[in-house]
């Protein structure tokens, strides 16, 4: 599919690997490609792993990009706001199998997806923004208020508090955490007991549960365009 995201299909799963360098860094090639990669897995109807390399999902925006101007940067998350509402919409079920740090969108990625796994260990996950200069977007803002416990949103957006992979399950970025040798079966598992269901009614119960999420996305990302601008 692309040296940037690696797909693999077998027995109706597709697992999405990407490769971007040490952090995988989410740039406008990743995201083209991750496209490609969704496309491709809607044609074979398959449910869908998206993981990374031991050690990390992803660090984020491709911070090279985020600094070349404002017009890269609006462009850059907008593309990314976009790709997390395919996500939620996307019509067959997402597993995230996180090996690792996810921060900034890498965190997004866990919050986009139907079902997280992520691995014990050292590791952080969360929305770091703030902590590094950057005010948090509305598309972003409004995903973290829908997917996060409420007890965690404030914290996790206006504070950057990161979390270790228990805390991550307790505040809403992971479902579950596995040692790192079992991820690859644990989310192989998941996978399959979700090829389970019916999709027609999946794909229906998804956009009903989350009409007013994504409704809010599409201002938000317009609002972010307007404001970045």
């Amino acid at each position: 599919m692309s040296d940037l995201i690696a797909y693999h299909l077998e027995d109706g799963i597709a697992t999405l690997t990407l490769n971007n360098g040490k952090v995988n860094a989410i740039s406008p090639q990743v995201i083209t490609a991750f496209n490609a990669a969704l496309d491709q897995a809607t044609a074979d109807r398959a449910v869908v792993i998206v993981t990374g390399q031991p050690g990390i999902l992803s660090g984020g925006y491709d911070l090279k990009v985020m600094t070349a101007g404002p017009k890269e940067a609006v462009s850059l998350v907008t593309a990314g706001s976009t790709l997390t509402r395919r996500m939620l919409s996307h019509p067959f079920p997402i597993v995230v199998a996180c090996p690792g740090h996810a921060v900034a969108k890498g965190a997004f990625l866990l919050l986009s997806a139907d079902y997280r796994i992520g691995v014990d260990g050292p590791f952080s996950i969360g929305l770091n923004e703030v902590q590094i200069g950057m005010t948090m977007h509305h598309a972003g803002i409004e995903l973290a208020r829908d997917r996060l416990r409420k007890s965690a949103f404030h914290r996790s957006v206006i504070n950057a508090e990161m979390f270790n992979p228990q805390g991550a399950v307790d505040a809403g970025f992971l479902d579950k955490v596995v040692a790192a040798e079992e991820l690859h079966d644990a989310a192989l598992e998941a996978a399959r007991q979700l090829k389970k269901i019916n999709m027609t009614a999946h794909k229906n119960t998804k956009l009903k549960v989350r009409k007013a999420l994504l409704d809010t996305l599409d201002s938000a990302i317009l609002l972010d365009q307007e404001s970045f601008g």
